[in-house]
Formats: structure tokens, C-alpha cells, sequence
């Protein structure tokens, strides 16, 4: 349906996005009119799931219900982003912009709630609250995205639109990591502010579809 294909993500060739190529006014009402309906009609799925989550927790992962992260927004602000937890809590967090998932921290009932996203399901809250969008570029740990800023050429580019639940990069890629997989994602999260529609989003959460019921997140 859209023209997604390897050889448009090499940034070397291609010029950072202006404002010439940001969404319109029109098209940005339409995308937050979009947003509030579809976060209101699953607040009961976001209630259920909680509440199956307080049941299972205690037995296949200890701790709090809820996990929340600093992101880069909008602008490049700071926001809390809300999400199921996963991972087995530790007092300090070691993880560098550009290492590898730690994988051995996350639970069994955690792996499952990655493949489904439902771990991502409290971000509605975020969506409703102004700070993202259902779909568009994935916002990042706010001190991983201050290092991404610094060595990857034009990923401050994409906090000139709101940061998605899931985006292009999310259902065409999938998790990155290292310096070469946040390059491909930043040039799909240009490709998307370049041809920003509101079919385009309705392709995205298709696909965004098709990747939780073929479990296939990370």
C-alpha cells in the first residue's frame, strides 16, 4: 500500500524534515479527534486488563502493577509514560542508549504481555492527557534520546510531532538496537512525518493489529 522499502533509510541521502513537511492543522484536529475516541473506547479493555494483572502479578511477578519512564516528547519535553510492568525491578538501572535488551529481566507473564503490547495498553492514559498520539514515532527514554540527539543525524527531527503508542518504524522494523538500528528507525520515523495522513495512520494501526495478534512484539 505504501512505498516501504529498504533503500529509503539510508539519512546520508536524505535531508532532514522541515516544517514544509509537518502535518497540517487540519490533518493534526483529525488525528486528536481520532485519538480521544479510540482511548475512551478502550479505558473498559485497559480496567479488565488491570484487574486480571493484580490477580497474576503476586504468583509470576512480584511488585508494583504499574511502570513509569521519563520520554522525550513533543518539542523534545519530558514526560511520563505509563506502562504495565515487565521486568523484575532493580534498585538501579544500568542500560545505555545503545546496549542490548535486557532480556533476562523480563518475566514469563512479562515476555507474553511484550508480544501482545499489552505492557504499551496504559499509554491511552498518555494519549488522553495530550503528551502522545496512537500513532507515530516512538518516543525514547528521555537520557537515551539526549545521547540519540548527539550522534544520529536528524533524530531530534522527530520530536516535531507527537510521539505514538505505535508508528511505522514499530510495525515495519520492530525493536532496534545499536547505532545502526536507531539510524532505520529514525529514517522510517522520517518517512511517516513526510507522508502523514490520516490513512496512513489507519494502515499503521492495521498493521499494528496484525503484529499483537501475531504476538510478534519485543
Amino acid at each position: 500500500m505504501f512505498d516501504f522499502q529498504d533503500d529509503i533509510l539510508d539519512l546520508a541521502t536524505r535531508p532532514v524534515i522541515d516544517d514544509a513537511h509537518l502535518p497540517s492543522r487540519q490533518l493534526r484536529l483529525s488525528k486528536r479527534v481520532f485519538d480521544i475516541a479510540v482511548s475512551l473506547l478502550l479505558l473498559p479493555v485497559l480496567g479488565l486488563i488491570a484487574a486480571g494483572l493484580l490477580v497474576l502479578n503476586p504468583v509470576f511477578n512480584r511488585g508494583s502493577l504499574m511502570h513509569r519512564q521519563l520520554r522525550m516528547g513533543y518539542a523534545g519535553q519530558p514526560f511520563m509514560a505509563y506502562k504495565f510492568r515487565s521486568m523484575r525491578h532493580v534498585v538501579t538501572h544500568t542500560r545505555g542508549a545503545f546496549d542490548r535488551l535486557e532480556e533476562d529481566r523480563i518475566s514469563k507473564l512479562g515476555a507474553l504481555m511484550r508480544k501482545c503490547r499489552i505492557d504499551e495498553l496504559p499509554q491511552i492514559l498518555n494519549v488522553l492527557r495530550k503528551e502522545m498520539s496512537l500513532i507515530g514515532p516512538r518516543p525514547d527514554l528521555f537520557d537515551h534520546a539526549l545521547a540519540y540527539q548527539q550522534q544520529v543525524p536528524g533524530y531530534a527531527a522527530r520530536h516535531k510531532v507527537m510521539p505514538g503508542i505505535s508508528g511505522l518504524a514499530q510495525t515495519e522494523i520492530g525493536y532496534v538496537d545499536g547505532l545502526k538500528g536507531i539510524r532505520r528507525k529514525v529514517a522510517a520515523d522520517h518517512y511517516y512525518i513526510a507522508h502523514a495522513s490520516l490513512r496512513f495512520d489507519l494502515w499503521i494501526a492495521w498493521r499494528t493489529l496484525c503484529v499483537i495478534a501475531g504476538c510478534k512484539g519485543r
